[in-house]
């Protein structure tokens, strides 16, 4: 009945009364909720109590805008309630709504004028609004003056203008401040910093303008629409690395404030596909334009290809909306393809640095990746083989070259399209004829492209025919290094074909490990440009399958010196190699022991049978990995994992959790895996990867957990408690079912 319901909802609020009194918030408020559920309709004046009554609990727990909406709820039952007035203002005030708390407070003193506690906060909140405006128009004051110092070309102060331009970076990133450069003629202000030209003034530009976007759709398209696409794209045209970056991190944060706006379901009448909102295909169009102009950096090309390795795809595959790959490849591939096509060491070619072919072909498997039927990956096929097929055919050897080139970056991203296009008509012939060429840049091109097609499944057996006699000749007769390490590598791909099986050798006794020889020699030789030196660590990431060359390698003290630099350096090609080689010598690849039966069963069927090296067995590994650990390994795997690079793939992240997860297996070594940065370079390997990287890691650092004290092992970072161990609380949910 109405009456027992409301004398329960009655003790039901007397009992969260008696909770808050008793500081158990928490309890209360659950309470309070119950009894709101009760409440029959006409009972008006109980519900406004309650409401009073939860208000009171938001402000202890800080749940401002909780205490906010139950206050109004309780004011609309009775628009006099003075508690649930003042309540409403201490909750304005700490939304940062003053002028709208001072309202409630001049009400609540009309109500009763003689409170003296409704005088004080109506005096604090003054006194409070009073020192914000004076601080606000000392901010006005302090932005003219930075920006009059910033500008003033007599000002020889440098130290002075440094510490201006940090300041107006560190006010842009406060939304109060931001707002107040805005409003004060900032933006122009800050273009004629970026038009000076000066290294110094462009960087904090640049880093003011990114502070104003970020997360305020508004004045992203008030400062895109007077900053123009032209000056944005001009500054990608100077050969400084930092203003690169810089401008590649204001374009993040102008396509993310973009992508709000992205239309959901916006059907293009021509074709029925799904295409972006107009501002951002206008961008977009733009960026891929500039992929192919001649005068962009080779910097700012990697500044662009990045930026659309993150954010076009999908983040998630459970998004059913990939109108922006779809959009982007139908507008853009070709631009695409046409940097990755770039010759290095041609002078007509377009700026690139040592690390764009490997940027282009994450790219591409990202965009191929992030396609949904076989209808999207056939038009991408077509696209790509249309372009090869163009230049390898109309343009002579030139064209031969800028297609093969093409061909190297998409087997290593989208293999599948790379074997596609390794099917074409002369493709491979005309590969193999290059390799063979006396010019320098077109043997390059080819060789690196053999090395690249050695595995792919289609053309193994032709390239295992052709390619090893070529390559051994490239290698013992070349006079120069940077073909015959190529060549080497080249023979190192085809000669690991057995794997870890010690019974499959595709090279006579004692070649794998002069091979291997060879490629310490060259990874050591610090006269080599690192680019080169790059394909020695290649050579070795297929060689250490074998265990005497991994053995061999953890004897040559200068080598793993050698490879922990070059995985600290900014080559980010050298990132898979480095982590291949060193789970090859750990020997954390997946592997299975043999079922004894089916071994019996396979002698008896005259069947090979896998054998594993002696120098496999645990005690080697064990012993392996104390060398590795104390060369410096953990060190150098820190370091990889600090680089916002896109060579550090899902695939490339999980090799390095397999090797975190080898280094921590014996308790012992586990201190000095944390001292060395190892905990906190495995969390973010626990969030993001594959699904066996995520595992891996999180076991790792379960495996930290139980022995390490949580402050020691994640300095800095919240902690949560499960199966018995002390994880970072973000990686509870990886963490491995057992």
């Amino acid at each position: 009945s109405t009456a027992s319901s409301a004398s329960f909802s009655s003790e039901l609020r007397r009992e969260g009364n008696e909770l808050f009194q008793a500081g158990r918030y928490e309890e209360a408020l659950a309470v309070y909720a119950r009894a709101l559920g009760l409440c029959a309709p006409e009972e008006r004046a109980e519900k406004g109590l309650l409401h009073r009554n939860r208000a009171a609990c938001a402000l202890k727990l800080e749940d401002y805008a909780q205490a906010e909406r139950d206050a109004s709820e309780a004011l609309k039952v009775d628009g006099g309630d003075v508690k649930s007035l003042f309540r409403r203002s201490q909750a304005l005030q700490q939304l940062g709504r003053p002028e709208q708390a001072i309202l409630d407070l001049q009400r609540c003193i009309s109500l009763e004028p003689r409170n003296k506690a409704f005088q004080e906060a109506l005096r604090n909140l003054g006194s409070s609004m009073q020192e914000k405006m004076r601080n606000m128009s000392c901010t006005d004051s302090k932005v003219e003056q930075m920006f009059k110092l910033l500008l003033d070309n007599e000002e020889k102060d440098l130290d002075k203008k440094q510490k201006a331009a940090q300041n107006l970076i560190v006010l842009a990133r406060e939304e109060a401040g931001a707002e107040k450069i805005f409003q004060n003629d900032g933006v122009r202000l800050l273009l004629q910093l970026l038009d000076t030209g000066r290294l110094d003034m462009m960087l904090a530009a640049l880093r003011t303008l990114t502070g104003l976007c970020q997360g305020h759709r508004s004045r992203t398209m008030a400062i895109l629409t007077e900053l123009g696409p032209e000056r944005l794209l001009a500054v990608l045209e100077m050969e400084a690395e930092q203003v690169c970056l810089a401008t590649y991190n204001l374009l993040q944060v102008v396509f993310d404030a973009l992508k709000e706006g992205l239309q959901k379901e916006e059907l293009s009448k021509k074709d029925n596909a799904l295409v972006p909102a107009k501002e951002l295909k206008l961008l977009l169009r733009r960026l891929l334009e500039a992929l192919t102009r001649e005068k962009i950096s080779g910097y700012g090309r990697d500044s662009l290809l990045n930026l659309l390795i993150n954010k076009v795809p999908r983040k998630s595959p459970q998004d059913p909306n990939n109108c922006l790959t779809l959009w982007v490849i139908d507008q853009g591939l070709k631009d695409i393809l046409e940097v990755g096509g770039t010759v290095s060491q041609s002078p007509e070619g377009l700026q690139v640095t040592e690390n764009t072919h490997m940027t282009v072909a994450v790219l591409l498997n990202k965009l191929y990746g992030d396609l949904k039927c076989d209808a999207e990956r056939e038009n991408f096929h077509r696209l790509c083989e249309d372009y090869v097929r163009s230049w390898f055919q109309d343009h002579g050897v030139p064209g031969q070259l800028r297609a093969i080139q093409t061909v190297s970056c998409l087997l290593q991203g989208p293999a599948e399209a790379g074997n596609r296009v390794l099917e074409l008509s002369g493709v491979m012939e005309g590969m193999l004829a290059l390799c063979a060429s006396s010019k320098e840049v077109e043997q390059l091109v080819a060789v690196e492209a053999l090395i690249h097609a050695a595995d792919k499944a289609k053309r193994a057996t032709f390239i295992t025919t052709n390619g090893v006699t070529l390559l051994k000749e490239i290698y013992k007769h070349s006079p120069r290094d940077t073909i015959r390490i190529r060549a080497l590598v080249g023979l190192c791909k085809l000669g690991s074909a057995g794997g870890t099986d010690f019974s499959m050798k595709q090279f006579a006794e004692g070649s794998t490990l002069k091979l291997a020889r060879q490629c310490r020699k060259w990874l050591c030789n610090e006269a080599m440009d690192r680019g080169t030196r790059h394909w020695a660590v290649e050579g070795l990431a297929f060689l250490t399958l074998d265990a005497d060359v991994k053995e061999e390698l953890l004897e040559d003290k200068a080598a793993l010196q050698a490879l922990f630099h070059l995985a600290r350096s900014e080559n980010q090609s050298s990132l898979f190699a480095v982590a291949s080689t060193l789970v090859n010598c750990t020997n954390s690849y997946d592997h299975e022991e043999p079922d004894p039966q089916m071994v019996e069963l396979a002698k008896y069927a005259k069947q090979h049978i896998p054998e594993k090296h002696p120098k496999d067995k645990p005690e080697f590994v064990h012993r392996r990995v104390k060398k590795l650990l104390g060369a410096g390994m953990v060190s150098a795997l820190t370091c990889m994992m600090k680089k916002e690079t896109a060579a550090l793939s899902p695939a490339c992240r999980e090799l390095i959790s397999r090797v975190f997860l080898a280094a921590v297996e014996d308790p012992e070594d586990r201190g000095a895996v944390v001292a060395a940065g190892g905990g906190k370079a495995l969390i973010p390997l626990a969030l993001e990867g594959t699904d066996a990287g995520q595992t891996k890691a999180a076991q790792a650092l379960a495996k930290i957990a139980i022995t390490t004290a949580p402050e020691m092992a994640f300095p800095g970072e919240r902690v949560s408690m499960e199966g018995g161990a002390v994880l970072p609380r973000e990686c509870v949910s990886v963490w491995p079912s057992h």
